[in-house]
């Protein structure tokens, strides 16, 4: 988080309500709604002090407000998903299902937008787009035209419509099912169809299916739904930065039209903050659910790393980073199948090549999703040592990001402390003894000091 000095005393952005105009009372609700951490440590000091400064010219200074959070929420810090012209824009649809089809070990995963939100594909006759599949098709997916009109009787359009999800375990068995055989959706079994759609609109729906029966856990259900609905918002959000733009433009425009604007822009920007953190933590539970560990035990490791970080005195956007990076730290690992960590056994060669590869394919992950892109540098290096001996690039010492070596040495501790399959958990004071040991080839000294001082 940004914060403001005063008297000698640190304050949040979001506590400086006194600081705003106070013959505006929107001026408060704009310092105080603009979200958590994504939010909040983009928001600039130069920001701040622009909106507590009482300008004669009020449109002016509202213009100059809403330009700032336009440029904030631009394509480098939220989802760029809108907007696109024609077919080759549209391949980020066939990477999003082809990725949620590998995290959720499914057959296929299928995105429809409403014809509204599919520009350059919208010379079609359907109410909704097929404008991604995770299928590979002989030629152009768009050629075929695959979607559904708001009258066909179909769980797709249904789902839309209603804002409701659909699952059925069997569709062999429902004679409502209607398969299209472009997508191979004869041979489905189990069918999920989720809607995107957040307070404010409708754009469209995620299918995930399977060829034989399939239990999808709840914790991937819930990730799969606020992965819709961050899509959504992001689009709404994009679309109202558009119209916001062409407001500002205008020189007629009144006071409260700039103001109702504002307003309108705050609270999406409130809605999307929230869901990107609602994001990674469910993000963070389908990593814990396939890798057999306790459903807490990525929060745990983050909250140790972020007890670390505060006894440190690092400053709140640091401690919020490093928290989600813990968070997201094994991310690579939604990737992978799940029996690969189930395994009583022992593991062969070629599954600890799956095992110590998993950072790169969480790295790849989160540097596709852009508000995520700071918290990379933590994870990509967390499997470095203080020696110079780790991976993936034998950083040493203080060249490893501090985050990392933050991160490491809480998963460390925090592993050993907890029960797996395979061996009983290590007492607490037997794990820093052991860690103790390890400082200064494994760990960095310092931060284990740090440790020891905080569990002994």
């Amino acid at each position: 988080m940004s914060e403001y000095k005063n008297e000698n005393k640190n304050v949040s952005v979001f506590s400086r309500s006194e600081i705003a105009l106070e013959s505006d009372p929107l001026e408060e609700i704009f310092a105080l709604n603009l979200g958590d951490f994504i939010s909040e440590h983009l928001i600039s000091d130069e920001l701040i002090q622009k909106i507590s400064r009482t300008d004669i010219d009020k449109t002016s200074s509202l213009k100059k407000q809403l330009k700032e959070l336009i440029s904030i929420y631009s394509i480098d810090n939220t989802l760029k998903i809108l907007g696109f012209s024609n077919r080759e824009d549209y391949v980020i649809y066939n990477a999003i299902a082809k990725t949620i089809k590998q995290m959720l070990e499914i057959d296929a995963c299928h995105i429809f937008l409403s014809k509204e939100n599919a520009m350059g594909l919208d010379n079609t006759k359907n109410d909704l787009v097929l404008v991604g599949s995770s299928l590979r098709f002989n030629d152009d997916i768009y050629d075929s035209e695959i979607g559904y009109k708001f009258t066909d009787e179909n769980y797709v359009s249904f789902s839309y419509k209603n804002s409701k999800t659909v699952e059925i375990k069997d569709c062999t068995k429902d004679s409502d099912f209607k398969s299209v055989l472009l997508l191979n959706e004869d041979k489905v079994k189990y069918y999920l169809a989720v809607p995107m759609n957040n307070n404010m609109e409708k754009v469209g729906v995620i299918v995930v299916e399977n060829y034989e029966e399939k239990n999808l856990s709840s914790e991937f259900k819930e990730l799969l739904t606020i992965t819709a609905r961050l899509f959504a918002t992001s689009m709404s959000l994009e679309k109202l930065t558009e119209e916001t733009n062409t407001l500002i433009n205008q020189e007629d425009v009144s006071l409260s039209q700039l103001q109702n604007k504002r307003a309108e822009l705050t609270a999406l920007i409130g809605d999307l903050s929230s869901e990107q953190q609602w994001f990674v933590e469910n993000l963070a539970k389908a990593v814990d659910a396939k890798s057999s560990f306790r459903n807490n035990y990525s929060h745990e490791v983050a909250d140790l790393a972020r007890e670390i970080s505060t006894y440190l005195a690092l400053n709140e956007k640091t401690k919020d980073l490093i928290y989600y990076a813990a968070l997201l730290r094994n991310i690579g690992k939604i990737t992978l199948p799940e029996e690969l960590f189930n395994k009583k056994e022992k593991l062969s060669k070629e599954d600890w090549e799956k095992l110590q590869n998993h950072p790169n394919v969480g790295v790849s992950i989160l540097m596709s999703i852009n508000f995520l892109s700071e918290v990379v540098p933590y994870i990509n290096y967390h499997k470095e040592r203080w020696d110079g001996k780790g991976e993936p690039e034998g950083l040493k010492g203080y060249s490893i990001p501090l985050g990392s070596r933050i991160i490491a040495l809480a998963d460390a501790y925090s592993a050993m402390i907890s029960e797996r399959k395979y061996r009983d958990a290590i007492p607490k004071a037997k794990a820093l003894e052991i860690i103790r040991t390890e400082a200064g080839t494994k760990w960095d000294p310092e931060l284990v000091d740090v440790l020891i001082n905080l569990k002994s």
